[in-house]
């Protein structure tokens, strides 16, 4: 898995040389699920890395969860114990975000807010080196907007990581209007890095959505008027779609899994964006999130898994 180090030792190239000579550290900021599979993802393919999040309690959320996942790597054959725990000693944890000025690329993986994502890469663009690209995970936000709070919109690119980070094998790289055309400020890079990671790059020129949004979300959005209209119920309209399309999760059920929260900011910003009422959220779906049920993560959205997670504690104690 820490393929980095060893390629670095044997040589595979000029091209890895040079982008080894030039990314050294890795700074992650935001400790939630996107975020700390990004920090997992770095750390366990030979970069030192830090995780920075204000919130004491999320980075303690984090690095339990890392942990328990490089354990489970470990256990399961997939990481050897030395890599295991090469890759726990490569990461560090930190609420300063001061942390992260000998960073060669930073990460953003924070709410997607396009106000407060433009906040953060502009005190990012303070503390950080001069050489170092600040990257977005966004889903949908314009990269030319955010580069455009900075002093370094030629080196602001959007590196879009698929949820979870650590098993989907997508990266979305996103070039802004005014990012370089050199090779170590645009996709080159966050692409090179990114297939380092183990990932597959795709790139994306910055408009509302991107591709993988731009497809995915109106599909999404067409399951809630499904179920709004009362076309059918939301296990036939999942089950219709797992089955008759082969889809691995329902539209509802991946809505849930994504953050019902996140999709309706999604189709926010690409009904603005794109100024296309297809793109307009359904009135369900707003209703939802308005009535706090934001998916998995709050245990109630599309489906309440409130029930199952009782059920699954009571038969522990059976």
């Amino acid at each position: 898995m820490i393929r980095l180090c060893y390629k670095k030792k044997t040589g595979t190239g000029p091209l890895l040389w040079k982008i080894m000579a030039y990314i050294n550290t890795v700074g992650v900021v935001g400790a939630g699920q996107m975020g700390s599979g990004i920090a997992q993802l770095a750390a366990a393919h030979g970069f030192d890395t830090w995780l920075v999040d204000t919130n004491p309690e999320a980075l303690t959320r984090a690095e339990e969860l890392i942990t328990n996942n490089i354990h489970r790597l470990v256990s399961k054959g997939h990481l050897s114990q030395k890599d295991g725990d090469g890759a726990l000693t490569q990461l560090k944890y930190s609420s300063n975000v001061q942390e992260l000025s000998s960073a060669d690329i930073i990460i953003e993986a924070i709410v997607e807010s396009e106000g407060v994502k433009k906040s953060l890469v502009l005190e990012l663009d303070k503390i950080a080196k001069c050489s170092t690209i600040l990257a977005s995970n966004t889903s949908s936000i314009s990269i030319t907007r955010l580069a455009s709070a900075t002093s370094r919109p030629i080196k602001v690119i959007g590196m879009h990581f698929m949820n979870p980070p650590p098993i989907m094998k997508l990266v979305e790289i996103v070039r802004g209007a005014n990012t370089s055309d050199d090779r170590l400020h645009n996709q080159g890079l966050g692409g090179e890095v990114s297939e380092l990671f183990g990932k597959t790059v795709i790139c994306s020129k910055d408009f509302a959505g991107f591709v993988v949004n731009r497809i995915l979300m109106p599909m999404l959005n067409e399951a809630f008027y499904a179920l709004y209209t009362g076309v059918a119920s939301k296990e036939d309209i999942d089950t219709g779609m797992k089955l008759g399309t082969n889809h691995p999760m329902g539209p509802l059920e991946l809505a849930d899994f994504i953050g019902l929260d996140i999709c309706l900011s999604i189709l926010n910003v690409l009904h603005s964006g794109l100024g296309d009422n297809k793109y307009a959220p359904c009135p369900l779906l707003v209703q939802y999130v308005d009535a706090g049920r934001h998916g998995r993560k709050r245990g109630v959205g599309v489906y309440d898994y409130r029930k199952s997670s009782q059920k699954g504690k009571t038969s522990s104690k059976l």
